[in-house]
């Protein structure tokens, strides 16, 4: 049997507290019944947090060696990198409230400031129009002005595509120099695959976009809103919160099992989860709150779900990214906490700079720490590329971006991030839809939450809410819904056009295997 490392539960809980169900609608947690928990991300480990806070017997099973999910955070050699950057801002007062319980004084305010980087260039973000008119040069100004006027009285056409909204819009320099790159590299194919629909959406909506044309055309009653302008930040990364979640779980009398990927859901008939098998370990949980993605939770159900649930879940599609961590040696790179990348020729969409986002990210002062992100489709081309030549490409890229000197990369390593953006495709709101339906009738002791629990692009925030609303429901009894917290970030029961980046939605290699994972 293999051995699977677990964070012991302490002993002395007393046993009329251990023991205590404290569920509303009938099903008795007990020790030998606990409420399991599945992954050991945000959600995950907010749940068990406040079911151990309460008294409550709960068991979390983390597939891999590390807690954080998708917003862990990796350490090498004592500097630490936060995958994709992380800011602690929200509007839920009751998730900030639990930061700030978890960190303490460890909770620091950092200032935010991410740039824009094009042709060797910084621009302010949003874009201020006296910057990007420096910037830019009076000559390249001009043709932009002048390419802008002509897509104002030129014949617009068709517009079916990203590329013909946005021309029609902006000209062809501008949507050239701040559209094109940057939006191909994001979503892995053309822009004139991308709908115009999407674009008229999002662009609207978006402060880069609205700031570019208020830079060069004016901000009609100053419609653009700042962002903000500092964050809360654990000292050493995300990772520090829930490492000291996961102490604050077992102080509580609660148990989490690393590298325990979870294999099979069983259940009885009776509509509930009757055992929980993670390798040779079957635990029988009085109630099961999973943020195994819903393709994988299909996929480890015993009975098999039905056919047209497995249909569904086969048809969900992701997003993924890997970053590239480098050690460089000399002074950091840039002051901002990240910069977005819209130069052409490389393939790196974002950079992060950890020291910025507090310095105790990095172990001297002797160093820069960075990390550059590329998005990629689980099983392309890019994906499948050997750490080696992956380190390589991203230290010749920020060299070719001019902000460091390949030869002064002092180690680098790669970090994929597995099922990072659920994409809103045509039909992914009918597939969601079936499973849950499946879920309620045929799962009812288990609650899915996350992101990827749901299919929706949650930040963590609203994650560790979605957690703290299935807490409520075992222990209160109430019936929160979790599938609509966060609903206004997607359309619930329908689809709408602009939530669909795709002309024709994309086929990623991973779609080909099995719904159930390692991941």
């Amino acid at each position: 049997m293999t051995e699977i490392p677990v964070m012991e539960a302490r002993t002395d809980v007393p046993a009329a507290e251990a023991a205590a169900s404290g569920a509303a609608n009938g099903a008795a947690i007990t020790p030998e019944h606990p409420v399991v928990v599945l992954g050991g991300g945000p959600a995950g480990l907010t749940a068990a947090y406040l079911l151990a806070k309460r008294g409550q017997p709960v068991v979390v099973l983390e597939s891999t060696g590390m807690l954080g999910g998708i917003a862990r955070t990796e350490v090498r050699d004592g500097y630490r990198f936060d995958l994709g950057g992380h800011r602690f801002f929200t509007k839920v007062k009751e998730v900030d409230d639990l930061w700030h319980e978890i960190m303490k004084e460890e909770f620091l305010k950092r200032p935010r400031q991410s740039r824009i980087y094009w042709n060797d260039k910084f621009l302010e973000y949003p874009l201020e129009g006296m910057d990007v008119i420096r910037k830019l040069g009076l000559i390249e100004l001009s043709r932009c002005m002048a390419s802008y006027l002509w897509a104002q009285v030129k014949p617009k056409g068709r517009e079916d595509t990203f590329e013909e909204w946005v021309s029609n819009r902006f000209g062809k320099r501008l949507y050239n120099h701040f559209f094109k790159t940057y939006t191909e590299k994001l979503w892995g194919v053309p822009t004139n695959e991308i709908r115009a629909e999407w674009a008229a959406q999002r662009i609207k909506g978006l402060s880069f976009f609205s700031a570019a044309k208020a830079a060069f055309f004016g901000n009609k009653g100053n419609k653009i809103k700042s962002l903000i302008s500092e964050f809360n930040y654990p000292r050493f990364g995300p990772g520090q919160m829930w490492e000291q979640m996961a102490k604050d779980i077992v102080e509580h009398g609660g148990e989490i099992r690393m590298n325990a990927p979870v294999t099979r859901l069983v259940t009885d008939g009776s509509g509930r989860v009757t055992e929980v098998i993670a390798g040779e370990q079957t635990l029988t949980p009085s109630y099961v709150i999973s943020s195994l993605p819903l393709r994988t939770t299909v996929g480890i159900a015993t009975p098999d779900a039905p056919a047209e649930v497995r249909d569904a879940a086969r048809g969900l599609r992701y997003r993924e990214f890997l970053t590239v961590l480098l050690v460089i040696e000399g002074q950091d790179l840039f002051p901002d906490n990240w910069i977005y990348i819209h130069q052409p020729g490389v393939r790196v969409l974002r950079i992060q700079n950890f020291k910025s986002w507090s310095p105790w990210m990095v172990p001297n002062d002797q160093d820069a720490s960075i990390g550059m992100e590329y998005f990629c489709f689980e099983g392309d081309e890019l994906w499948n590329m050997a750490d080696e030549r992956l380190v390589k490409m991203a230290a010749a890229e920020i060299e070719k971006l001019n902000l460091a000197q390949a030869a002064n990369v002092k180690f680098g390593f790669v970090a994929r991030v597995h099922k990072a953006y659920p994409i809103y495709d045509e039909k992914y709101a009918q597939r969601v839809a079936t499973i849950r339906r499946w879920l309620e009738h045929d799962l009812t002791n288990l609650t899915q939450v996350g992101r990827n629990g749901l299919h929706r692009y949650n930040n963590s925030d609203h994650s560790m809410l979605t957690a703290m609303r299935a807490v409520d429901n075992i222990l209160l009894g109430t019936h929160h819904d979790i599938w609509s917290v966060n609903v206004e970030s997607v359309y619930h029961e329908e689809i709408h056009d602009s939530e669909n980046p795709y002309a024709t939605d994309p086929k990623p290699p991973a779609m080909d295997g099995p719904l159930a994972s390692e991941h």
